[in-house]
């Protein structure tokens, strides 16, 4: 709006989804995914089970 577009300009510009690094983010995660033992899997459900330990 600052630069002075109106409604239409914007309506008309392309925005491009998913971009490049959601792309890369998501097949990492596929990777890693892979990579998960269940053993670790147990580790990170405890440490992330720890951290929402209720703070009062």
């Amino acid at each position: 709006m600052k630069a002075g577009a109106g409604l239409g300009t914007m309506a008309a510009t392309i925005h491009p989804c998913p971009t490049q690094a959601e792309i890369f983010k998501k097949a990492g995660d596929a990777y890693s995914r892979t990579r998960l033992t269940p053993g670790v899997k147990r580790l990170f459900e405890t440490v992330l089970q720890w951290r929402r330990w209720p703070r009062e």
